[in-house]
């Protein structure tokens, strides 16, 4: 008669399915995980690659392939974070209990392969349909290398950093360096060949580097999957240590800023990383951008004309304010989704619900200033704005908006799905619909985003003299108020 111990996988696949089940136990995260890919792959992969070759990068319309193992790398690497910083404690308490440790590691590393793996269909299949794929042998395995070097980054990046909104940064950073300035903008560049997924992408699409040629590509490829899969393994050998967490304590609504202050500065890594992050974008933006001009729908004197600019002088400036949306929408979700306990500390502590909310949202947008401020101050190196001060409380007002509907997907999503959402949002919004470098104009159906307004007040305050968008700034502060309103609502109703 088989046992289980003649079977050691059982209980290692057990525990798997438990883990499995425990993370799409909330369904929006199993939603979120075919959700984000279709819409990157089927929406934002032929803008992309637009977007790209506009920049003088040499993959051309191939490069829609790599969309995949872009959204695949992506959503593994959060999923397997997330997975890592939820589960120290558990794991603990397995282990003190006698769980053999390799059984807690197999189970562990097994979730995190069938979600690389759901993630990763799930944008194969959006490939096919959008594009098909001509050589689907090296797409597949092209796009699940992806998956699993970027798992094991989020295996590592749980493990070193334990605040979720440090870790969703540092993530976002790995990955917009990688994609943004990687294959995509060519393949001569020194620096770009220690990119974790370069020869990946270069194999994938089938374009040789020319450092051995195809199997070369292949090869270093393989060796820096080896390599991740050697670091998540050790990684999760070492994983069974809890988190620290910060406490807040209760007080007046001056005394409840105070402290949800003080809590942001309890965490120095945040601020490092909100002048690295914009400072790292805006500057290789910078120094990526082409020689060439770059026609923009501009208004003066009421009458708007497509006006060519020197593209060096002005690329900075339209990235600028994506990576502040960007960065201000995860603040303002981790602050809300960090300071639940404090609220409800609060709230048996008899404080009205007005004073709490107030208190909260004045951390939110503290953070704003702080995140627009490093950005603002990368971005005056490299651009030079015709209107800065109109310029910068664009750039404010704009972050306050992503804050805002931050603020609002962390208590309706959670951490996991909260975090592909604050990302996906920003980047359709105002890096693929309202880019200037993909139209002049953006389609008439776009004036319906909450980018709209302030995209069109920070390209008239960026480059031309005199402001002559007050239809759009009505629109961008519409967006503001009810957006303000709607988070005000969700967070009281999360304190009742």
């Amino acid at each position: 008669m088989t046992t289980a111990a003649h079977r050691p996988w059982r209980p290692a696949l057990l525990l798997t399915r438990s883990f499995v089940a425990d993370y799409v136990r909330n369904p929006v995260n199993l939603i979120v995980l075919v959700l984000v890919p279709l819409v990157f792959v089927m929406v934002a992969a032929r803008s992309l690659a637009d977007a790209f070759e506009l920049l003088g990068g040499q993959l051309g319309p191939d490069l829609e392939i790599a969309t995949a193992g872009w959204a695949a790398g992506f959503l593994s690497s959060l999923a397997m974070y997330f997975q890592i910083r939820s589960a120290r404690a558990a794991d603990r308490r397995m282990l003190l209990a006698g769980l053999p440790p390799a059984r807690l590691i197999a189970a562990r590393a097994g979730t995190g392969l069938l979600l690389a793996g759901l993630v990763s269909a799930v944008a194969l299949i959006a490939l096919a349909v959008r594009t098909g794929i001509d050589n689907p042998g090296r797409v597949i395995v092209g796009t699940l290398m992806f998956a699993l070097i970027y798992m094991a980054i989020g295996a590592l990046v749980g493990a070193a950093v334990s605040n979720p909104v440090n870790g969703a940064v540092v993530i976002l950073l790995i990955w917009m360096v990688d994609v943004f300035f990687g294959p995509s903008l060519g393949t001569d560049k020194l620096f770009a060949r220690f990119f974790p997924t370069h020869f990946v992408t270069l194999w994938m699409v089938d374009l040789p580097s020319r450092h051995g040629g195809r199997l070369g590509d292949l090869r270093i490829a393989l060796v820096w999957l080896a390599g991740a899969i050697a670091v998540a393994g050790a990684v999760l050998a070492t994983g069974s240590r809890t988190a620290r967490r910060a406490r807040r304590s209760s007080g007046q609504f001056v005394t409840a800023v105070r402290f949800g202050l003080v809590d942001l500065r309890r965490n120095p890594v945040l601020f490092v990383l909100l002048v690295i992050v914009p400072a790292t974008f805006i500057l290789l933006a910078e120094a990526t951008t082409p020689a060439r001009t770059q026609v923009v729908g501009v208004t003066e004197n009421g009458a708007t004309t497509n006006q060519p600019f020197w593209f060096p002088e002005v690329h900075a400036g339209t990235m600028a304010p994506i990576a502040i949306a960007s960065l201000a929408a995860l603040a303002g979700m981790f602050v809300v989704i960090d300071a639940a306990g404090a609220d409800r500390r609060l709230r048996l502590a008899g404080y009205r619900t007005w004073i709490a909310v107030s208190a909260r949202l004045t951390v939110v947008f503290v953070a704003v200033i702080v995140i627009s401020g490093a950005g603002l101050a990368v971005t005056a190196t490299v651009f030079d704005a015709r209107q800065w001060v109109w310029f910068a409380a664009a750039n404010v007002l704009l972050a306050a908006t992503y804050a805002l509907i931050g603020v609002i997907i962390g208590p309706l999503f959670g951490r996991v799905a909260g975090v592909f959402i604050a990302f996906l949002v920003p980047f359709l919004d105002l890096g693929i619909v309202q880019s200037p470098m993909l139209r002049p104009v953006p389609e008439q159906w776009a004036n319906l985003l909450p980018g709209y307004g302030w995209t069109k007040v920070l390209f008239d305050t960026g480059l031309t003299a005199q402001f002559d968008q007050t239809a759009p700034l009505l629109a961008g502060l519409a967006w503001l108020s009810g957006l303000l309103v709607i988070a005000a609502f969700v967070l009281a109703r999360a304190r009742a």
